[in-house]
């Protein structure tokens, strides 16, 4: 790709959450809605089907008609990236041509995670997806739930690729999201994925964030990466602060996204109960979530003004 990468697609995108109807069953119209509330919230755009999105969870069928949800409502508002990593190499590829069929921007993809996969095999896994379309490619890098860590010796391979344009860093050390930005180079993107860490991959080189828990309080991740672009390290620290305190909370419940889900259906946006084996919110759970959500609002309130 010959365009400026970073400037193209730097900034802060939502891990968006799954969005089923009473039966469990993929419901477009509540995707729908769950896009567009996020429309006007100052991110750069949406990551479909990750971790957050239950994408493992669903079916290719499933996936599917939640892009399709997607890129019906916010085409050409919001940049899509979209998740099409699956254990079969036939499957990803299939969602990847589906994500370019549909006006997806970028695809994304974890390595095959039941096998224990030698390096070869992650890349031919890889290579695969990034043949089968002419969108560009981020990889994920999620070791803590897939076993598989990617070394800088990979990425300096595949990062010569013209469409392998960045890395999802999930892992928990920033310095290797400092590697992984030093190899790949200075048009070469990474993302920010733990959540709790997001000024801190900042500083350590990291491009913007993808993330889930921006799902519930995108404005305050929005302020702190402003807060930091604008050099106010302290005011950002002490956000940053402020929004782990909330993480911790919602780290605190059976089921971090049956937490986040809840809270969004109290601002009006139903989705649904997370897929089992994720747990959906307990009843003796909810006074203590409401009060939770007063606090993110009250918080992204002093924040913005709004």
């Amino acid at each position: 790709m010959t365009t400026d990468i970073i400037s193209q697609y730097k900034g802060i995108y939502i891990a968006m959450y799954s969005a089923y109807d009473e039966a469990g069953n993929v419901d477009q119209d509540r995707v729908k809605k769950l896009a567009r509330y996020y429309v006007g919230k100052g991110v750069k755009g949406l990551y479909v089907g990750g971790s957050s999105g239950e994408g493992i969870l669903q079916n290719a069928e499933e996936r599917k008609q939640v892009l399709e949800a997607v890129m019906e409502e916010v085409k050409g508002e919001l940049t899509i990236i979209v998740h099409v990593g699956a254990n079969s190499t036939r499957e990803a590829v299939e969602l990847s041509k589906h994500a370019e069929k549909f006006g997806a921007d970028i695809i994304s993809a974890v390595p095959s995670i039941y096998y224990r996969l030698p390096e070869a095999a992650v890349e031919k896994h890889w290579q695969h997806m990034i043949d089968s379309t002419n969108l560009p490619f981020i990889i994920y890098n999620i070791p803590q739930t897939t076993g598989f860590t990617l070394s800088t010796s990979l990425l300096a391979k595949l990062a010569k690729q013209d469409k392998v344009i960045g890395v999802k860093m999930s892992g928990e050390s920033t310095f290797e999201l400092q590697q992984y930005k030093e190899t790949g180079g200075s048009q070469f993107l990474v993302f920010n994925g733990p959540d709790e860490q997001f000024l801190a991959g900042r500083i350590m080189g990291a491009d913007g964030g993808i993330g889930g828990t921006y799902g519930v309080m995108p404005e305050l991740f929005v302020k702190l990466n402003s807060l930091f672009i604008g050099n106010h390290i302290e005011e950002a620290q002490a956000l940053q602060t402020q929004i782990n305190g909330i993480i911790k909370k919602l780290l605190g419940y059976p089921s971090l996204y049956g937490a986040c889900k809840y809270i969004l259906s109290l601002r009006g946006i139903e989705t649904g109960a997370p897929r089992l084996p994720l747990l959906p919110v307990c009843p003796e759970h909810h006074d203590s979530l409401a009060e939770l959500n007063k606090e993110i609002e009250e918080t992204v309130a002093h924040y913005t003004g709004v």
